[in-house]
């Protein structure tokens, strides 16, 4: 729902030699030597928006009084934004680490993979968490929290799903 998504057919269509981004034929390869980087950007999208979120929720318990007070009072309520802050931190502490690689050009296709399913699976618990904390109203279509916990879903699949990722992690924990 945050965004269009539609399948494109591209046949019998001529790309003029003047046109041509790179070599003939090597398009998949020019796609395979930037999916580290694709995965990073999606990994600092996703921990953005957990901040984002966070925020926009901190600002909501704030002000929303239920049973006569603020919801921010309630001890539970102050516990889960301590755990969803920490988790934030944690993953913007690696995103950053991920990025200064990046930056250097050495972030391997491992820490790139573990950057966007670390990012993207923590983007979806902080959307389903933050919506939690907005009780019935977070639900509506209205609200930002509700649109950030519909296009939260898609980020794990953007970029390769993150049970590839996993995958990926996979083969070199493995590897003999």
């Amino acid at each position: 729902k945050g965004q269009d998504t539609a399948e494109l057919f591209f046949e019998d269509v001529r790309v003029p030699e003047s046109a041509l981004l790179g070599r003939e034929n090597a398009g998949f390869y020019q796609l395979m030597e930037q999916l580290p980087q694709e995965r990073l950007i999606i990994g600092v999208h996703s921990a953005a928006h957990c901040e984002a979120m966070f925020e926009e929720t901190r600002n909501w318990v704030r002000e929303r009084k239920a049973f006569g007070r603020h919801v921010s009072d309630l001890q539970t309520v102050q516990h889960k934004l301590a755990e969803l802050k920490t988790s934030i931190a944690v993953c913007r502490a690696f995103i950053d680490q991920c990025t200064e690689l990046h930056n250097e050009g050495r972030l391997c296709g491992e820490m790139a993979s573990m950057a966007k399913y670390w990012a993207t699976d923590l983007e979806n618990k902080v959307a389903g968490d933050c919506l939690q904390l907005h009780g019935g109203w977070g639900f509506m279509w209205e609200t930002n929290i509700a649109k950030s916990y519909a296009s939260a879903r898609v980020q794990t699949i953007y970029g390769g799903t993150n049970e590839i990722m996993k995958e990926l992690i996979a083969r070199n924990i493995v590897k003999k």
